[in-house]
Protein backbone atom coordinates (compact mmCIF):
# COMPACT_ATOMS: atom_id res chain seq x y z
CA UNK A 1 0.00 0.00 0.00
CA UNK A 2 0.94 3.50 -0.64
CA UNK A 3 1.22 6.14 1.83
CA UNK A 4 0.16 9.32 0.78
CA UNK A 5 2.12 11.93 2.56
CA UNK A 6 1.21 15.35 3.57
CA UNK A 7 3.62 18.36 2.78
CA UNK A 8 3.52 21.80 4.81
CA UNK A 9 3.50 24.82 3.06
CA UNK A 10 6.62 26.20 3.76
CA UNK A 11 6.11 29.57 5.88
CA UNK A 12 7.12 32.80 3.31
CA UNK A 13 10.04 34.30 4.57
CA UNK A 14 9.71 37.91 6.28
CA UNK A 15 10.77 40.48 3.88
CA UNK A 16 11.03 44.41 5.11
CA UNK A 17 7.86 45.29 4.34
CA UNK A 18 6.99 42.64 6.93
CA UNK A 19 8.94 44.38 9.13
CA UNK A 20 8.23 47.96 8.55
CA UNK A 21 4.12 46.80 9.09
CA UNK A 22 5.09 44.98 12.80
CA UNK A 23 7.48 48.33 13.81
CA UNK A 24 4.60 50.67 12.34
CA UNK A 25 6.90 52.49 10.50
CA UNK A 26 7.77 52.95 6.90
CA UNK A 27 10.08 50.84 4.43
CA UNK A 28 12.05 53.67 4.13
CA UNK A 29 12.54 54.12 8.29
CA UNK A 30 13.62 49.92 8.24
CA UNK A 31 15.92 50.49 5.21
CA UNK A 32 17.60 53.48 7.28
CA UNK A 33 18.01 52.04 10.37
CA UNK A 34 19.49 48.53 8.70
CA UNK A 35 22.27 50.75 7.39
CA UNK A 36 23.24 52.78 10.29
CA UNK A 37 21.25 56.32 9.40
CA UNK A 38 21.72 58.84 12.02
CA UNK A 39 18.27 60.41 10.42
CA UNK A 40 15.74 57.99 12.83
CA UNK A 41 15.56 58.79 16.36
CA UNK A 42 16.64 55.92 18.87
CA UNK A 43 13.01 55.29 19.64
CA UNK A 44 12.21 54.19 16.13
CA UNK A 45 15.57 52.05 15.88
CA UNK A 46 14.65 50.25 18.84
CA UNK A 47 11.52 49.73 17.10
CA UNK A 48 12.69 48.39 14.09
CA UNK A 49 15.39 46.06 15.47
CA UNK A 50 13.04 44.65 17.79
CA UNK A 51 10.99 43.77 14.47
CA UNK A 52 13.72 42.37 13.21
CA UNK A 53 14.76 40.15 16.37
CA UNK A 54 11.22 38.83 16.73
CA UNK A 55 10.60 38.36 13.17
CA UNK A 56 13.91 36.29 12.48
CA UNK A 57 14.61 38.78 9.43
CA UNK A 58 18.03 38.24 7.56
CA UNK A 59 18.64 41.58 5.44
CA UNK A 60 19.88 41.46 2.63
CA UNK A 61 23.10 42.62 2.55
CA UNK A 62 23.86 42.77 -1.24
CA UNK A 63 20.77 44.58 -2.57
CA UNK A 64 22.02 47.19 0.74
CA UNK A 65 25.16 47.47 -1.06
CA UNK A 66 23.84 47.95 -4.14
CA UNK A 67 21.54 50.90 -2.85
CA UNK A 68 24.32 52.46 -0.86
CA UNK A 69 27.30 51.95 -3.01
CA UNK A 70 29.30 50.49 -0.08
CA UNK A 71 30.22 46.86 0.40
CA UNK A 72 30.67 47.19 4.23
CA UNK A 73 33.14 44.55 3.77
CA UNK A 74 37.17 44.77 4.42
CA UNK A 75 39.68 42.28 4.05
CA UNK A 76 42.80 41.05 5.75
CA UNK A 77 45.43 39.24 4.93
CA UNK A 78 48.12 37.57 6.90
CA UNK A 79 51.05 36.02 6.80
CA UNK A 80 50.77 32.07 8.14
CA UNK A 81 47.42 31.03 10.30
CA UNK A 82 49.58 28.21 10.89
CA UNK A 83 51.23 30.39 13.59
CA UNK A 84 48.40 30.94 16.62
CA UNK A 85 49.12 35.19 16.86
CA UNK A 86 47.60 35.15 13.02
CA UNK A 87 44.07 33.26 13.85
CA UNK A 88 43.81 35.24 17.04
CA UNK A 89 44.91 38.43 15.33
CA UNK A 90 41.91 37.86 12.73
CA UNK A 91 39.59 36.84 15.57
CA UNK A 92 39.91 40.08 17.38
CA UNK A 93 39.63 41.92 13.83
CA UNK A 94 36.48 40.42 13.11
CA UNK A 95 35.09 41.12 17.04
CA UNK A 96 35.51 44.83 15.89
CA UNK A 97 34.47 44.57 12.71
CA UNK A 98 31.36 43.00 13.43
CA UNK A 99 30.73 44.90 16.02
CA UNK A 100 30.77 48.33 14.12
CA UNK A 101 28.59 46.67 10.87
CA UNK A 102 31.39 45.11 9.04
CA UNK A 103 31.85 41.81 7.15
CA UNK A 104 35.40 40.60 6.77
CA UNK A 105 36.97 38.59 3.87
CA UNK A 106 40.22 36.61 5.35
CA UNK A 107 43.05 35.25 3.49
CA UNK A 108 46.56 34.21 3.93
CA UNK A 109 49.57 34.47 1.69
CA UNK A 110 51.18 31.14 3.02
CA UNK A 111 54.45 33.19 2.21
CA UNK A 112 53.95 32.33 -1.28
CA UNK A 113 53.43 35.61 -3.96
CA UNK A 114 51.42 33.89 -6.46
CA UNK A 115 49.12 33.09 -3.48
CA UNK A 116 49.67 37.05 -2.17
CA UNK A 117 48.07 37.86 -5.41
CA UNK A 118 45.19 35.79 -5.63
CA UNK A 119 43.78 37.29 -2.34
CA UNK A 120 44.25 40.42 -3.44
CA UNK A 121 42.47 39.86 -7.04
CA UNK A 122 39.54 37.90 -4.87
CA UNK A 123 38.95 40.77 -2.03
CA UNK A 124 38.74 43.42 -5.25
CA UNK A 125 36.23 40.83 -6.40
CA UNK A 126 34.11 41.27 -3.47
CA UNK A 127 34.65 45.01 -3.49
CA UNK A 128 35.77 45.46 -0.19
CA UNK A 129 35.94 48.98 1.01
CA UNK A 130 39.84 48.37 2.22
CA UNK A 131 42.14 46.19 3.23
CA UNK A 132 44.42 45.14 6.83
CA UNK A 133 47.98 43.79 5.00
CA UNK A 134 49.01 42.44 7.87
CA UNK A 135 52.13 39.93 6.28
CA UNK A 136 54.88 41.75 8.04
CA UNK A 137 57.08 41.93 5.01
CA UNK A 138 55.62 40.45 2.06
CA UNK A 139 53.21 42.71 1.33
CA UNK A 140 55.37 44.66 -1.72
CA UNK A 141 53.78 42.23 -4.87
CA UNK A 142 50.61 43.61 -4.18
CA UNK A 143 51.01 47.22 -2.73
CA UNK A 144 50.72 48.48 -6.55
CA UNK A 145 47.85 46.72 -6.97
CA UNK A 146 45.87 47.71 -4.46
CA UNK A 147 47.11 51.45 -5.42
CA UNK A 148 45.48 50.98 -8.50
CA UNK A 149 42.32 50.39 -7.51
CA UNK A 150 41.92 53.24 -5.43
CA UNK A 151 41.67 50.71 -2.45
CA UNK A 152 42.46 52.03 1.12
CA UNK A 153 45.07 49.76 2.96
CA UNK A 154 46.80 49.49 6.24
CA UNK A 155 50.59 48.12 6.43
CA UNK A 156 52.37 46.89 9.44
CA UNK A 157 55.51 48.56 9.64
CA UNK A 158 55.56 49.22 5.82
CA UNK A 159 55.05 53.00 4.70
CA UNK A 160 54.03 54.03 1.33
CA UNK A 161 53.39 57.29 -0.13
CA UNK A 162 50.56 57.45 -0.90
CA UNK A 163 47.07 59.29 0.70
CA UNK A 164 45.20 55.98 1.07
CA UNK A 165 47.32 53.47 2.77
CA UNK A 166 48.40 54.10 6.74
CA UNK A 167 50.60 52.40 8.51
CA UNK A 168 51.01 51.08 12.14
CA UNK A 169 54.24 50.59 13.75
CA UNK A 170 55.29 48.31 16.19
CA UNK A 171 57.45 49.29 19.44
CA UNK A 172 59.46 46.23 19.74
CA UNK A 173 62.08 47.74 21.33
CA UNK A 174 60.58 48.67 24.70
CA UNK A 175 59.58 44.89 25.34
CA UNK A 176 63.19 43.78 23.82
CA UNK A 177 64.97 46.45 25.90
CA UNK A 178 62.53 44.89 29.17
CA UNK A 179 63.61 41.32 27.61
CA UNK A 180 67.58 41.77 27.91
CA UNK A 181 67.42 43.47 31.24
CA UNK A 182 65.01 41.36 32.99
CA UNK A 183 68.02 38.29 32.06
CA UNK A 184 70.77 40.94 33.54
CA UNK A 185 68.98 41.38 36.66
CA UNK A 186 68.87 37.90 36.81
CA UNK A 187 72.46 37.57 36.67
CA UNK A 188 72.48 36.55 32.95
CA UNK A 189 75.49 38.03 30.29
CA UNK A 190 75.43 35.20 27.73
CA UNK A 191 72.23 35.93 25.66
CA UNK A 192 71.71 34.66 22.64
CA UNK A 193 68.83 35.58 19.81
CA UNK A 194 67.34 33.15 17.91
CA UNK A 195 66.08 35.33 14.66
CA UNK A 196 63.41 35.50 12.30
CA UNK A 197 63.57 35.00 8.43
CA UNK A 198 65.41 38.07 6.66
CA UNK A 199 62.68 38.13 4.48
CA UNK A 200 60.48 39.66 7.07
CA UNK A 201 60.96 43.08 7.59
CA UNK A 202 59.63 42.90 11.12
CA UNK A 203 62.10 40.01 11.94
CA UNK A 204 65.10 41.99 11.13
CA UNK A 205 63.73 45.15 13.38
CA UNK A 206 63.26 42.40 16.16
CA UNK A 207 67.30 41.17 15.48
CA UNK A 208 67.90 45.09 15.25
CA UNK A 209 66.70 45.83 18.84
CA UNK A 210 68.17 42.88 19.97
CA UNK A 211 71.35 44.55 19.60
CA UNK A 212 70.62 47.88 20.68
CA UNK A 213 68.90 46.24 24.11
CA UNK A 214 72.06 43.95 24.44
CA UNK A 215 75.04 47.62 23.69
CA UNK A 216 72.64 49.56 26.23
CA UNK A 217 73.16 46.68 28.85
CA UNK A 218 76.96 46.85 28.16
CA UNK A 219 77.21 43.39 26.85
CA UNK A 220 78.89 41.75 24.09
CA UNK A 221 77.42 40.60 21.42
CA UNK A 222 78.66 37.02 19.92
CA UNK A 223 77.82 36.71 16.50
CA UNK A 224 77.48 33.37 16.19
CA UNK A 225 74.79 33.23 19.50
CA UNK A 226 72.70 35.28 16.72
CA UNK A 227 70.84 33.04 14.29
CA UNK A 228 68.37 33.02 11.64
CA UNK A 229 65.28 30.82 11.85
CA UNK A 230 62.26 30.56 9.72
CA UNK A 231 59.36 31.67 13.09
CA UNK A 232 58.31 27.86 13.67
CA UNK A 233 58.50 24.93 16.12
CA UNK A 234 60.69 23.61 13.94
CA UNK A 235 62.84 26.51 13.40
CA UNK A 236 63.40 26.53 17.14
CA UNK A 237 64.47 23.29 17.59
CA UNK A 238 67.21 23.67 14.80
CA UNK A 239 68.07 27.11 15.99
CA UNK A 240 68.79 25.54 19.97
CA UNK A 241 70.37 22.38 18.28
CA UNK A 242 72.93 24.95 16.45
CA UNK A 243 73.56 27.30 19.79
CA UNK A 244 74.23 23.61 21.76
CA UNK A 245 77.05 22.92 18.96
CA UNK A 246 79.08 25.85 20.35
CA UNK A 247 81.95 25.22 22.49
CA UNK A 248 80.69 28.18 24.48
CA UNK A 249 76.90 28.13 24.81
CA UNK A 250 74.42 30.66 26.18
CA UNK A 251 72.74 30.88 29.52
CA UNK A 252 69.62 32.33 28.32
CA UNK A 253 67.42 32.68 24.52
CA UNK A 254 65.67 35.39 23.44
CA UNK A 255 63.70 34.07 20.19
CA UNK A 256 62.09 36.74 17.91
CA UNK A 257 58.65 34.82 18.09
CA UNK A 258 56.60 32.28 20.88
CA UNK A 259 56.62 29.33 18.24
CA UNK A 260 60.42 29.60 17.89
CA UNK A 261 60.80 29.67 21.85
CA UNK A 262 57.87 27.04 22.22
CA UNK A 263 60.56 24.70 20.10
CA UNK A 264 63.45 25.73 22.45
CA UNK A 265 61.40 24.36 25.18
CA UNK A 266 60.76 21.05 23.22
CA UNK A 267 64.27 20.60 22.32
CA UNK A 268 66.02 21.42 25.43
CA UNK A 269 63.38 18.79 27.07
CA UNK A 270 64.68 16.11 25.06
CA UNK A 271 68.17 17.34 25.81
CA UNK A 272 67.31 16.57 29.51
CA UNK A 273 68.37 20.45 29.69
CA UNK A 274 65.57 22.35 32.42
CA UNK A 275 64.08 25.28 31.88
CA UNK A 276 64.79 28.11 33.90
CA UNK A 277 67.33 26.05 36.24
CA UNK A 278 69.66 25.10 33.04
CA UNK A 279 68.78 27.65 30.25
CA UNK A 280 66.29 30.80 30.65
CA UNK A 281 63.85 31.07 27.31
CA UNK A 282 62.13 34.52 26.14
CA UNK A 283 59.11 34.49 23.11
CA UNK A 284 58.06 37.33 21.46
CA UNK A 285 54.23 37.89 20.77
CA UNK A 286 52.31 36.22 23.97
CA UNK A 287 50.00 34.27 21.89
CA UNK A 288 47.62 31.92 23.86
CA UNK A 289 49.55 28.62 24.21
CA UNK A 290 52.64 31.19 25.41
CA UNK A 291 50.63 30.40 29.22
CA UNK A 292 50.24 26.83 29.12
CA UNK A 293 53.45 25.52 28.13
CA UNK A 294 55.97 23.72 30.80
CA UNK A 295 57.01 26.30 32.56
CA UNK A 296 54.68 29.24 31.45
CA UNK A 297 56.70 31.03 28.82
CA UNK A 298 58.11 34.35 29.94
CA UNK A 299 57.13 36.50 26.59
CA UNK A 300 56.96 39.81 25.17
CA UNK A 301 53.68 40.75 24.37
CA UNK A 302 52.33 41.74 20.99
CA UNK A 303 48.45 42.48 21.83
CA UNK A 304 46.14 41.24 19.33
CA UNK A 305 43.61 43.02 20.08
CA UNK A 306 45.52 46.44 20.09
CA UNK A 307 46.83 45.67 16.75
CA UNK A 308 43.47 44.72 15.30
CA UNK A 309 41.94 47.91 16.73
CA UNK A 310 44.28 49.67 15.10
CA UNK A 311 44.05 48.03 11.52
CA UNK A 312 40.10 48.71 12.12
CA UNK A 313 40.53 52.38 12.72
CA UNK A 314 42.32 52.85 10.15
CA UNK A 315 40.39 51.59 7.41
CA UNK A 316 37.48 52.97 9.66
CA UNK A 317 38.27 56.20 8.76
CA UNK A 318 39.27 55.78 4.97
CA UNK A 319 36.05 54.11 4.15
CA UNK A 320 33.49 56.61 6.52
CA UNK A 321 35.63 59.80 6.54
CA UNK A 322 37.75 59.34 3.00
CA UNK A 323 38.32 63.28 2.67
CA UNK A 324 39.47 64.31 5.88
CA UNK A 325 43.02 66.70 5.93
CA UNK A 326 43.25 65.79 9.70
CA UNK A 327 43.07 61.48 9.16
CA UNK A 328 45.46 59.84 11.22
CA UNK A 329 48.39 57.88 9.27
CA UNK A 330 49.51 56.05 11.62
CA UNK A 331 49.26 53.98 14.89
CA UNK A 332 51.41 52.46 17.40
CA UNK A 333 51.04 49.52 19.10
CA UNK A 334 53.62 48.89 21.97
CA UNK A 335 55.14 45.73 23.63
CA UNK A 336 55.51 45.05 26.88
CA UNK A 337 57.23 41.87 28.75
CA UNK A 338 55.44 39.49 30.43
CA UNK A 339 57.45 37.15 33.31
CA UNK A 340 56.08 33.36 33.71
CA UNK A 341 58.34 30.40 35.13
CA UNK A 342 60.63 29.99 32.12
CA UNK A 343 63.50 32.54 33.64
CA UNK A 344 65.24 32.32 36.36
CA UNK A 345 69.41 32.94 37.68
CA UNK A 346 71.88 30.95 35.74
CA UNK A 347 73.13 27.89 37.55
CA UNK A 348 76.39 28.49 39.39
CA UNK A 349 79.08 28.12 36.57
CA UNK A 350 76.74 28.96 33.98
CA UNK A 351 76.49 25.97 31.26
Amino acid sequence: MVRKGTRKTAAKAPDIRTVAALAKVSIATVSRTINGSPAVSDRLQKRVWQAIEHLNYFPNTHARSLVSGRSRILGIIVENITNPFFPELIQSFEEIAVAHGYEILVSSSNSDAAVLTTCVRRMLERKVEGVAVLTFGEEEPVLDRLVHNDIPMVLAEFKLDDPKASTILLDYTTGIREAVNHLVELGHNRIAFLAGPHKLHSAITRENDFRTAMEGAGLPIQKKWIIECDHTLKGGVAGYGQLQALATRPTAILCSNDMTAIGVLRAAYMEGLRVPQDLSVIGLDDIDFAEFTLPPLTTIRLSRTDLARAAFEALRQQAEDPGNPKMQREFLVSTSLVVRGSTAAPAAGGR
